[in-house]
C-alpha cells in the first residue's frame, strides 16, 4: 500500500526570494512530506500591495519550481484566493509570520468545505533583515 502524502500548503508573492523565504519553506516542509506553494497572481499583488511585483507571476512560479523544498508550485486564482485550498485539500496550511491578507476567512472556508486542515503560523526568520519590503527599500537606496 502506497504511503499517503501529508500535503502542506503555503501562499505568497515570492517576489525577490531571500533567506526568509527559505526559512519558511524549510519550516513548512517539517509539517509534511509534500509542499505546495501557491503563487499570488499579478493582479492580486497589485491590488493588495499597491505596487507591481519585480518578477511576473510566471517567473515567480518558475523560480519556486526549482527549489528542492517545494514539490509543486501553482498560480493562485485571480478571483477566488481560496480555490487552491478547495482543489488541493492540504492537510496543513503554514502561514507566514506576518501574513494577514485572506487569513480572516480561512477557518470559515475550511469548515464550509469540510476540510480538516490544520493552520499553523510560521516563526519569523530574521525579519529585521530578511523581509522583501526591507530588501526593496535597501535596493532603492542603492540606485
Amino acid at each position: 500500500m502506497a504511503r499517503k502524502h501529508k500535503k502542506v500548503m503555503i501562499f505568497g508573492t515570492f517576489d525577490i526570494l531571500h533567506a526568509g523565504h527559505f526559512g519558511l519553506f524549510e519550516e513548512a516542509k517539517k509539517h509534511g512530506n509534500f509542499l505546495c506553494a501557491v503563487v499570488a497572481r499579478d493582479t492580486n499583488v497589485e491590488k493588495i500591495k499597491k505596487i507591481k511585483s519585480f518578477h511576473d507571476e510566471n517567473q515567480r512560479k518558475f523560480f519556486l519550481e526549482h527549489i528542492d523544498f517545494i514539490d509543486k508550485a501553482i498560480l493562485g486564482d485571480k478571483r477566488d484566493v481560496y480555490k487552491a485550498i478547495k482543489k488541493e485539500k492540504p492537510d496543513v496550511i503554514v502561514l507566514g509570520y506576518d501574513q494577514v491578507n485572506f487569513v480572516d476567512k480561512l477557518k470559515t472556508i475550511l469548515k464550509e468545505h469540510s476540510l480538516k486542515t490544520k493552520v499553523v503560523r510560521a516563526k519569523a526568520y530574521r525579519s529585521n533583515s530578511f523581509k522583501t519590503s526591507k530588501i526593496k527599500e535597501y535596493l532603492n537606496k542603492m540606485i
